[in-house]
């Protein structure tokens, strides 16, 4: 039971991130901009994290979720199924958006349903580079500072900063994704080039994730306090043997 509350919660995370922050962009990118977008994905990320973070740890993210599981803090079955609940979440939310683009009579500001996307401003390779970097930091920002204890009141607030400054660099190069599951959802209705172009919104965030994975323990000490992921044994708990 306990395990499917937290897979449900990283399904509505999810789709309530996408809906927000792919629906600002959609709704209201000509008027309020990149700031605004950017900031709408901050803000209901940081509520997310506070809200359902004590449960699932709110990843709403596959590449956190793939950060997560190579430190060893969840197993690969909950991994997996995060990632299915993340990518149905963001699927749903998108659906949403679609609909009311489609039959509600709203305008879609971006012309592609906030979809992500290359060539434009910038090359496949360019985008590679920026969403293995940009993912990196996020993901980085993530890891380290859910494994200090002594910092978890300001983790939400940090995670959230954290992806507003990565939006602002990306959004009017490649829409910046750094999330598989967020771009994944638009693209499946959107189709066309944005389909095409998927794997690389795919493959390099995760590889972003799995290098933060690896920097993150020279930045963390080892500690007994160490916060885990719902599903992971804790460390600091006693032995039961």
């Amino acid at each position: 039971m306990d395990a499917a509350r937290r897979y449900a919660a990283e399904l509505l995370g999810t789709l309530l991130l996408v809906f927000v922050g792919v629906g600002t962009a959609v709704f209201a990118q000509m008027q309020g901009g990149v700031v605004v977008v950017a900031l709408a994905f901050g803000f209901v990320l940081v509520g997310l994290v506070y809200t359902i973070g004590p449960l699932s740890g709110a990843h709403l993210n596959p590449a956190v979720t793939m950060g997560v599981l190579l430190s060893g803090k969840i197993s690969v079955v909950g991994a997996v199924a995060y990632w299915i609940a993340q990518f149905v979440g963001a699927t749903v939310a998108s659906f949403v958006i679609w609909g009311l683009v489609r039959w509600g009579g709203v305008a879609d500001q971006t012309g592609a349903l906030g979809t992500n996307g290359y060539g434009v401003h910038i090359n496949r390779g360019g985008t590679a580079v920026l969403e293995v970097v940009l993912t990196f930091l996020f993901v980085l920002v993530v890891l380290v500072v859910t494994s200090r204890v002594e910092h978890a009141g300001f983790a939400g607030l940090a995670i959230g900063l954290a992806l507003v400054a990565v939006l602002l660099v990306g959004i009017t190069l490649d829409g910046t994704s750094i999330n598989p599951a967020r771009s994944f959802g638009p693209a499946v209705f959107e189709g066309g080039a944005a389909l095409r172009q998927l794997w690389v919104f795919v493959v390099f965030p995760l590889l972003g994730g799995a290098l933060a994975a690896l920097a993150a323990p020279l930045l963390v000490a080892p500690s007994r306090h160490f916060r885990a992921e719902p599903d992971a044994p804790d460390p600091a708990a006693p032995d039961p043997t």
